[in-house]
């Protein structure tokens, strides 16, 4: 049986790589930004990548240099090399995605983005889905796990069929996603969504009129948005989303 999406996920709106604002040295899936999401009471969206030794680090390009100043792909370093690497416009490095858990504790709704390791969607993927996996054995709170790449839901359905998990979405255009206009012809209309066992999906908030979008809705899956930048565009997208992925202003909370 396909578990269900905690309802704290549609509850508080949930922060964007979390509560991130570097002009207050809180980039993005930092420490500081994941404390501020705790604190103000919001849902925390994080993404993964791993290292040379297959350790799941919360982070969220392949490359080091935007985040860092270091340029290099994170998989070329060790999970020990990447702690070390200082974020830019903040005081410390890379976390571990134990750390995170640690830090959350089941406070607020953690929901974890897999970044697609195969590079093309394709099914080359494992080795970040089992450490993460194993980070999460005995955790105690509200996780959902999600990915743009299905072959990473599906494995994650393989390796922990009890944790919720759902499909990053969006309107796939070949030249910003950097895929084959094959592939991308392929996930636009979320195909994969009851073969992995999916529960909800997070759609791209200027593609919410698409039929399937519509299609998913109606039939009770719930609706996460991705990336809201505004009060007014939150307006408009809770027209369709349950609830919104936000950065950049506070969110208000419901009531």
């Amino acid at each position: 049986m396909t578990p269900a999406l905690p309802p704290a996920f549609l509850e508080a709106p949930i922060a964007h790589r979390a509560l991130h604002d570097k002009t207050d040295n809180r980039p993005e899936n930092s420490r500081a930004a994941i404390r501020a999401a705790i604190e103000a009471g919001y849902g925390i969206e994080i993404d993964l990548q791993r290292t040379s030794d297959n350790r799941a680090m919360v982070f969220h390009d392949y490359d080091m240099a935007r985040l860092t100043g270091q340029s290099g792909p994170i998989q070329q370093v060790s999970a020990a090399q990447a702690q070390a690497t200082q974020l830019l416009h903040a005081e410390d490095g890379i976390p571990t995605l134990d750390e995170v858990l640690e830090m959350v504790a089941g406070k607020v709704p953690l929901l974890i983005e897999f970044k697609d390791q195969d590079g093309a969607m394709g099914t080359n993927v494992g080795p970040l889905e089992a450490d993460a996996v194993r980070a999460l054995e005995g955790y105690d709170g509200p996780v959902a796990l999600m990915s743009f790449n299905p072959n990473s839901v599906a494995e994650l359905a393989r390796l922990a069929p009890h944790l919720p998990r759902g499909i990053v979405t969006c309107s796939y255009k070949p030249k910003v996603e950097l895929l084959p206009q094959s592939v991308c012809d392929h996930l636009r209309d979320i195909p994969d969504f009851d073969r992995v066992g999916a529960s909800f999906i997070s759609h791209e908030v200027h593609d919410l009129d698409r039929p399937r979008v519509a299609e998913l809705k109606a039939r009770g899956v719930p609706i996460l948005c991705w990336t809201v930048k505004s009060p007014e565009q939150e307006a408009e997208a809770r027209a369709v989303a349950d609830n919104v992925t936000f950065e950049g202003y506070l969110a208000k909370h419901p009531g």
